[in-house]
């Protein structure tokens, strides 16, 4: 679709001068010198979110401008968020970035700051401004949002369920003032929006789901949790260093990628997790680990961590790792120990503190005895084994020539 962008209005019933704020919207969209749409959302019998909703599935263009009449300013933030449309595929006219200018009622200022500040905590999001309706959105992506909220705390959810389906958000400055000719919405209604949404939302956040479920959990403010990626990454890197250009099968959306050697490869079947590991500027391939898009030997090292478990033993995805490794390559393997009580106990106290975790996913149950019987008749060399917490079992193995 060649660019056309569609400009929806909401909450313009509030507003006493309606014309000349629609006036403004089209002289600044004018100067954009791309085919646009103004849409009025019916937010006048409908709720904010149930309106905001439909009328994103209803717009038809490759992106989608929102702006809500409490605005008063100079419309030049059209500008602003449109020259960025490639930067992110949802960008937010930000009131709390440094370079930009607020001017607001002391009240209205410190319940805006004070909410924006819970609920970017609460819900692990990476801008200053969630509450913010002056967005740019890539059509498509908010359009294959999963979108329920049915008020004010629509603004919250697209943000999340894009930081889980793993797109981009990028805030831009805003020069922002409260329209004076809007009536002002309740802020207790505000924030009842807000609570019915959270609890959803952060277990949403803080699920396998999110794209950046394991990027997180290594500067998690659970302590265990924490050292136990960290200690992952420690061990893992020590293992593929200087092994030559690796391929990465089930990586995640690990700080590994980021350590991988120049040449390397990352493989996930998820899109979330490959779309959020974009940043790391490592090529990146979509396939399944049974049935790799290479060549046989094309790679000197193969590295799985945590992934044989979440997958049947038959077919063996373990013969494809092996597959692709060239002679005398090296292969990285990580999974549970099964044979070690520390891992069981673990396994059982996780599954009932985090219910749907990575622990009920387990449907293949490994141990060093058994893959250190199996690769030794494949011919394979075992290197070494490292533990996490006697629990999480890595092992390297040297292909025979």
């Amino acid at each position: 679709m060649s660019e056309q962008l569609a400009i929806i209005v909401t909450s313009l019933d509030r507003l006493t001068d309606r014309e000349a704020f629609l006036s403004q919207i089209r002289t600044a969209a004018s100067a954009l010198a791309v085919p646009f749409d103004v849409v009025v959302a019916d937010t006048a019998h409908q709720a904010f979110g149930v309106a905001t909703r439909t009328a994103l599935a209803s717009a038809r263009a490759s992106h989608i401008l929102t702006i809500d009449a409490d605005f008063s300013g100079p419309m030049s933030f059209i500008a602003d968020l449109w020259a960025r449309r490639r930067d992110a595929e949802i960008l937010v006219a930000s009131r709390y970035l440094p370079e930009s200018r607020t001017t607001m009622p002391a009240s209205r200022q410190m319940g805006s700051t004070w909410l924006n500040r819970v609920f970017r905590r609460g819900l692990s999001l990476g801008i200053q401004d969630i509450s913010s309706a002056l967005r740019l959105y890539r059509a498509d992506v908010v359009q294959g949002l999963r979108l329920t909220a049915e008020d004010y705390d629509v603004l919250q959810e697209v943000l999340v369920r894009a930081y889980a389906a793993g797109w981009r958000v990028r805030e831009v400055p805003l020069t922002y003032a409260p329209n004076p000719g809007v009536r002002r919405k309740a802020h207790g209604a505000l924030l009842r929006s807000y609570l019915r949404t959270f609890l959803e939302l952060w277990r949403l956040r803080n699920s396998i789901a999110a794209a950046d479920y394991d990027y997180r959990a290594h500067d998690s403010v659970i302590p265990l949790q924490r050292y136990w990626q960290r200690t992952r990454y420690r061990h893992i890197t020590d293992l593929i260093a200087g092994q030559g250009p690796v391929l990465d099968v089930g990586c995640g959306s690990s700080h590994i990628i980021a350590a991988l050697p120049r040449g390397s490869v990352a493989v996930d079947i998820l899109p979330n997790k490959l779309r959020f590991a974009r940043q790391f500027g490592v090529p990146l391939v979509r396939a399944s680990g049974f049935d790799l898009p290479f060549e046989g030997e094309a790679f000197e090292c193969v590295l799985s961590s945590q992934v044989i478990e979440h997958v049947p033993k038959e077919p063996s995805m373990i013969e494809e790792l092996c597959r692709v490794l060239k002679p005398g390559g090296r292969l990285v393997l990580g999974t549970p120990d099964y044979d070690r009580w520390e891992w069981v106990w673990m396994e059982k106290a996780y599954g009932l503190a985090a219910p749907g975790g990575y622990a009920d996913e387990h449907i293949s149950h490994y141990t060093q005895r058994g893959l250190l019987e199996e690769f030794r008749q494949r011919g394979y060399t075992h290197e070494a084994t490292r533990y996490v917490l006697r629990g999480e079992l890595i092992l390297a193995f040297r292909k025979p020539l």
